[in-house]
This record gives C-alpha cells, structure tokens and sequence, in this order.
C-alpha cells in the first residue's frame, strides 16, 4: 500500500465531507422558503437533505479515522475530540473540532426531532450555520490543498452558493401561520356596589 494512502485519504473525505454539508446546508435553506410549502412539500426533498446531512457524518468519520491511520501527524482521540488538544495546528484543529461537536448536536437532535420541543431542535439546528463556518475555517487552515487552484475555486463557489442561499432565506422567508381568533363572549361588566 502506498504510504502516502492514508493522507490522501484524510484530505479527500475532509473536502467531500465540506461539499455534502455544503449541499446539506443550502438544501435545508432552500426547504425552510416558500420555495417548497410544507403541504405541496413531497417526502423525497425532506429524505435527500436528512441523506445529505448523513453523508457529511459519514465521510467526516472517514477523515477521523484516516487521521488516526496515517502516521505523519499522530492523531489520538484527544487530537481529535478535544478543542486545543493537538499540537499540529492547534487553532485550525480545534475549530474543525468544535465543527464536529456542533455537526453531531445537529444530526442527533435531527433524528429526535419529533421528540423535542419545536423551539430547542430550530435553536440547535440553526447553528449548521456555524458548522458551515467553522468548517470552512478548519478547511482553509489545516487543509495542506488551500494553495491548489482547484480547491480555491470549490471553496469561493460553495461560499458564494451558502450565502446567496441564506441571503434567499431572509428575503424570502415563511410568513407564520396566523392564529385562529376564538370568538369569546363579551366580557360582562359586574356592577359596581355603591359604598353607603
């Protein structure tokens, strides 16, 4: 096996990874707009942003264990799970840990979704902005490929493509449902007892 596999491949399921969240993120922005209204919504666009949101766990596991693997960076479980804890590159290490940490708060409460409060799964996962963020920043620090040309283009586009989406979100927002007035009977006004 060549020597050099294990890094390779720690590179290449770093930047698929980055690419399947980067669809994951614009895909759920697009669902959240009047793009898609939840009752001419078919089941198969929710399906494909859950399937892009696994794919993005799935390959950041390939990373994590091809860092592990490969033997010119010694990675432990530590490096990898812990802020700060890496000696290479600390800072960029740590933020695509923090990255993971919130990727994982955002997947799990996903698939508990229908058991949690509306209010604290939209909290938890309005921070896949930050995972975009923090992944973008670990990808451009601790990435060895940030100098190649092809990368730099991927990068900007997937940047452009996440903001533009997001920009979309904000003018093109959800308007709440209004509430159902009740009619209530009128108050009846108690008749004030004269003091004698």
């Amino acid at each position: 096996m060549n020597p050099q596999f294990w890094w390779f491949l720690t590179r290449a399921s770093g930047i698929v990874a980055w690419l399947m969240l980067t669809a994951s993120v614009i895909w759920g922005i697009v669902l959240s707009t009047k793009a898609f209204p939840e009752q001419r919504r078919p089941a198969w666009l929710l399906d494909l942003h859950r399937w892009l949101g696994g794919l993005t766990v799935s390959f950041v596991a390939i990373h994590l264990a091809a860092l592990v693997a490969d033997n010119y960076v010694s990675f432990g479980p530590a490096d990898l799970f812990v802020p700060f804890a890496s000696a290479w590159k600390p800072v960029p290490v740590a933020i695509g840990v923090v990255a993971f940490w919130l990727l994982v708060a955002v997947e799990a409460t996903s698939l508990l979704m229908r058991r949690l409060p509306r209010r604290v799964w939209r909290w938890i996962h309005l921070s896949s902005y930050a995972v975009f963020l923090l992944a973008s920043l670990h990808a451009a620090f601790a990435g060895t490929d940030r100098s190649q040309w092809l990368y730099q283009s991927t990068a900007a586009a997937s940047i452009v493509a996440v903001t533009w989406s997001t920009v979309y979100r904000l003018t093109h927002r959800k308007r709440p449902r209004p509430r159902r007035l009740t009619s209530r009977a009128p108050a009846t006004v108690r008749p004030q007892h004269q003091e004698s």
